[in-house]
């Protein structure tokens, strides 16, 4: 069967239309990331506005780890792919493919940092937009190398800002807007920060952090839908209707929402109303706090959970009734700190539901567990702390779901990419930080050697500050609770784990 390529546009269903594209459309547009959600969600929408004569702009994106394997395969499609949104919408079922050719080409920057600082020097340029997962915006301490490339992501911002800065000679026209889609609070805010911190490191002019600060915008964003990446089990069929074999499929629910807390100015650059999209300009806190809380926060809730105790899909989770009792238990858990009206959280709640019971989209756990360390930082943790200090007590729920994350990690074995799990006799990848990895694969080990309880084991994890930004034994019962689970995990398995924790009495949300 033929590939996607340039030659081969947009064959899609029956009941959807060929599409053609202008592949010369300038480059508006450096994206830190290429990954499946960026695909289905951020350039989705630029092809959306593309093709009504609103943005004309293109991608270029650039790989975000050393180990990134989707830019050279992607170059072979000629940097075209296909988006599938599945679901239902207004009452109607929606199943249609569209080919995206919003990208115009990739960079990886360990070997060709010297292109992507030639983007910088383009005129054309106007955001910067980026995925990184929760881990991408933190600090790190290091040097500063004008012919190289930093480690870090805020690191590669500052450099490219620098580098633009001094191209342009300081001229306030020259500034971008940057939009960080990571799902972490005051994700604009806490780049800027870190990306002023870094200059400041690298003895960087004072007149640059004037430009910095006046020529570029950081704004604080939320992004919400669910996709759920390539089909594996579903792909030849995929390729039997389109007529084509696509190694981008990508996946996702109709439903999409992008709030910007910005005005007028990136409204203009950034026109996602204008073409019929879901855009909310301005603060964006209340539709941050439910989403993360109420449907991210039982994401990484159920996965580590759902996996260990044999679910493969968000689907799988949700038709098995005691890990359907467990989501609902998360929901109970979650709402109990939430400061909104009860029935705007109960009819959130609903709306999550559903979209987790999209019988049309495979999401799978393994996807979702990614970095499930930094996530449960930033979408469970707040809302562990809070129902402590709310109810006195531990949030079963949320302290099964971290000791799963930890039992999730127990490594059979390490390659390049991570810790390699196992359940029921079969090997799993995992992805986490070069730090929470080595951390929890020396925890582990000392546990295995004897050389430390259970207790102990979750005590120096659940200290460690270098992951958590404090020592969360400090919460009161975290730490035996979350050693009891683990104990129970690892010596009866987690279906009856969790049987017994469902069997403890709590109340209906309703």
């Amino acid at each position: 069967m033929v590939k996607l390529d340039r030659t081969v546009l947009a064959k899609s269903f029956a009941d959807t239309t060929y599409r053609n594209y202008d592949s010369k459309l300038p480059e508006k547009v450096l994206q830190i990331g290429e990954g499946n959600f960026l695909r289905g969600f951020v350039d989705w929408m630029i092809h959306q506005m593309n093709q009504q004569g609103i943005f004309n702009g293109s991608v270029v994106a650039v790989q975000p780890t050393p180990h990134g394997r989707v830019l050279p395969k992607l170059k072979e499609q000629d940097w075209l792919y296909t988006v599938i949104l599945r679901g239902i919408a207004g009452g109607k079922k929606v199943d249609e493919a569209e080919v995206i050719p919003a990208i115009s080409r990739g960079v990886n920057p360990y070997e060709e940092w010297e292109q992507i600082l030639k983007v910088a020097e383009s005129d054309k340029l106007e955001l910067i937009i980026s995925n990184t997962t929760e881990a991408g915006i933190t600090y790190l301490q290091e040097p500063y190398q004008s012919d190289s490339f930093p480690s870090s992501f805020p690191g590669k911002i500052t450099a490219l800002l620098y580098h633009r800065y001094k191209y342009f000679s300081g001229d306030l026209k020259a500034g971008l807007h940057i939009l960080p889609c990571e799902l972490i609070e005051e994700n604009g805010g806490k780049l800027k920060y870190i990306v002023k911190r870094i200059a400041r490191d690298w003895n960087l002019p004072s007149d640059f952090l004037r430009w910095l600060e006046t020529a570029n915008r950081f704004y604080d964003t939320l992004v919400d839908r669910i996709v759920t990446g390539y089909p594996k089990s579903d792909a030849a069929d995929f390729a039997s209707k389109l007529g084509y074999e696509d190694a981008f499929l990508t996946v996702g629910e109709p439903y999409h929402l992008f709030c910007i807390d910005g005005s007028e100015e990136i409204k203009k650059v950034f026109p996602l109303d204008q073409a019929g999209l879901r855009v909310k300009w301005g603060d964006i806190e209340r539709y941050r706090e439910l989403k993360v809380r109420l449907l991210n926060g039982p994401h990484t809730m159920m996965a580590s959970v759902g996996y260990l105790a044999g679910a493969d899909t968000v689907l799988d989770v949700m038709k098995d009734e005691s890990l359907r009792l467990f989501v609902d238990r998360g929901f109970e858990d979650i709402s109990e700190t939430l400061p909104f009206a009860n029935q705007e959280k109960l009819d959130y709640i609903e709306e999550v539901r559903q979209r987790f019971l999209n019988p049309y989209n495979q999401h799978y756990l393994q996807d979702i567990g990614m970095n499930a360390v930094y996530k449960f930082k930033s979408r469970l943790l707040p809302t562990l702390s809070r129902y402590v200090d709310k109810k006195g007590q531990m949030p079963d729920s949320i302290a099964l779901s971290l000791a799963a994350i930890l039992v999730y990690f127990r490594p059979v074995q390490m390659n390049a990419h991570g810790i390699v799990g196992e359940r029921d006799g079969k090997r799993y990848q995992t992805r986490e930080s070069e730090l929470v990895s080595k951390v929890l694969t020396n925890c582990w080990k000392e546990y295995e050697q004897e050389e430390i309880s259970i207790e102990e084991f979750v005590f120096s994890i659940l200290g460690n500050r270098a992951i958590w930004d404090e020592d969360l034994n400090e919460i009161e019962n975290v730490t035996p609770t979350v050693s009891g689970y683990v104990w129970q995990i690892i010596s009866m398995g987690m279906k009856e784990t969790l049987t017994q924790m469902l069997h403890k009495n709590y109340s209906s949300l309703s």
